[in-house]
């Protein structure tokens, strides 16, 4: 599948604030992938801002990283 020109803006600081929130806890992508029960690749696809989330894999990753599902998406929301 041929990469996106241009990423969506949202799906880029969903991944910032995601990455952020790992580097907190000191875990590497492949450490968080393997407590989310995911691919580490996928991981940094999602950190990168190259793949758009679907809500399973945003509530699995509000779980893996402790936070509530609704403050990450509210967090990206406010940031635009």
């Amino acid at each position: 599948m041929p990469r996106r020109l241009v990423k969506d803006p949202a799906a880029v600081k969903f991944g910032a604030l995601v990455r952020r929130l790992r580097e907190e806890r000191g875990w590497t992508q492949d450490e968080m992938a393997e407590r989310a029960g995911m691919n580490g690749s996928y991981v940094g696809f999602v950190e990168r801002g190259d793949n758009v989330p679907t809500l399973t894999v945003i509530l699995l990753l509000a779980e893996t990283l402790g936070v509530d599902a609704g403050d990450l998406v509210r967090d990206v929301a406010r940031r635009r």
